[in-house]
């Protein structure tokens, strides 16, 4: 099992950055691809990023590619999502989550569903 603590989260105003970590604890000897996704009130959850176990494959949702970046230290048990140029329409719970690297083939996975793990969300909140 594999628990996952999300931290960083806050209120910053339009143009602003933040920067997000997710912790984990648990199982981290194996290995994980990483992802971000959020949820705005009365949506949907939905992908933000996600990352593979070596870091060398990153991916985005075209609503934040150029803004957000994802990485990760493995000797730390930690991922991260720097968020730049933030808007209003960033506003969101914000989730990490942990996927087995072995059920990646080489393709993105963005479903909701294709994630063993999530942790607790922390908030984003973004001002005009």
């Amino acid at each position: 099992q594999v628990q996952l603590v999300e931290s960083g989260g806050g209120l910053v105003q339009a143009g602003g950055s933040l920067r997000l970590s997710c912790a984990a604890s648990g199982r981290t000897f194996s290995t994980y691809a990483m992802g971000w996704f959020r949820q705005a009130p009365g949506k949907e959850r939905e992908f933000v990023a996600a990352i593979r176990w070596s870091g060398d494959n990153t991916y985005y949702a075209e609503s934040v590619k150029g803004r957000f970046a994802i990485s990760r230290d493995n000797a730390k048990n930690t991922v991260y999502l720097q968020m730049n140029s933030l808007e209003p329409e960033d506003t969101a719970v914000y989730y990490c989550a942990a996927d087995l690297e072995f059920n990646w083939r080489g393709q993105l996975r963005y479903g909701v569903a294709d994630y063993d793990y999530w942790g607790q969300g922390t908030q984003v909140t973004v001002s005009p």
